[in-house]
């Protein structure tokens, strides 16, 4: 089953009176589960990507299809509401609030759920923290935590809303790297123990490493498909043919 369907996306940016393409011609579908890299350049579409799958930003053309329910025209508070329940998100900078505590952040995306219980969002925080290892660490605000921690507790938030998708932009960029490391052994521990699907937009080659699915990206065109199965180092990639071939510049000089 496709949590994630593309058909034929563009996105296009306003730039005072120049129109910028973002994104062309987009058709993908993800599968549940799946622990997957978009990388690219800077520059070459991968954020807008993230973005839209995230439903922060609506295609300029086709259609976006979450859970396969079209998400292409809807309402801003409809697409809040299918984040609220469908989608986590873990951001390099952490985006903790310093206020509050590692719980009460983790609690935080709870509270915009109605449905549920204040026990429910209790047990919740304290299931979440305990799987990344930091049910101790549940009263510390974020400038009490080591960065990678603050990581942990990212992790524990966009968890916490039970979402059948996690998107992560560069997770590990403010990172040592061992400490970069850890927190992807952890996420691909929670993806194959809870089988979430995690989207990472990088260009971190440890993150590359440890993903099984691989979209590569560039100039808003997706370039290549790669797959490879459990333990295996090597990856299977299909080239995409309708990017359009780099200009020969020989003559150029």
């Amino acid at each position: 089953m496709s949590v994630v369907r593309i058909e034929h996306v563009y996105k296009d940016y306003q730039l005072g009176e120049q129109t910028v393409q973002a994104l062309h011609d987009i058709t993908w579908s993800i599968d549940a589960g799946v622990f997957l890299a978009i990388s690219g350049p800077s520059g070459s579409g991968k954020t807008t990507l993230l973005n839209l799958i995230g439903c922060i930003d609506k295609p300029t053309r086709g259609r976006i299809f979450i859970n396969e329910q079209d998400v292409s025209e809807k309402t801003p508070n409809e697409l809040a509401d299918i984040r609220a329940r469908s989608i986590g998100f873990i951001f390099q900078t952490f985006n903790l609030l310093p206020v509050l505590s590692a719980a009460e952040n983790v609690e935080y995306p709870l509270l915009r759920r109605p449905d549920i219980s204040a026990q429910e969002r209790k047990n919740r925080v304290a299931y979440f923290l305990d799987i990344v290892g930091l049910g101790k660490f549940a009263n510390h605000r974020p400038n009490q935590l080591s960065g990678g921690q603050r990581q942990r507790v990212a992790i524990a938030r966009a968890l916490a809303i039970k979402p059948s998708i996690i998107l992560a932009d560069e997770p590990t960029a403010n990172l040592d790297k061992a400490t970069g490391r850890e927190i992807l052994r952890l996420m691909k521990q929670i993806n194959r123990h809870l089988k979430t699907t995690f989207i990472f937009s990088t260009h971190d080659q440890k993150v590359i490493d440890h993903a099984d699915r691989l979209v590569q990206v560039e100039d808003g065109y997706i370039t290549a498909f790669g797959v490879r199965s459990q333990g295996d180092k090597t990856w299977n990639i299909a080239r995409v043919r309708n990017a359009p071939e780099p200009e020969d510049e020989s003559d150029s000089d």
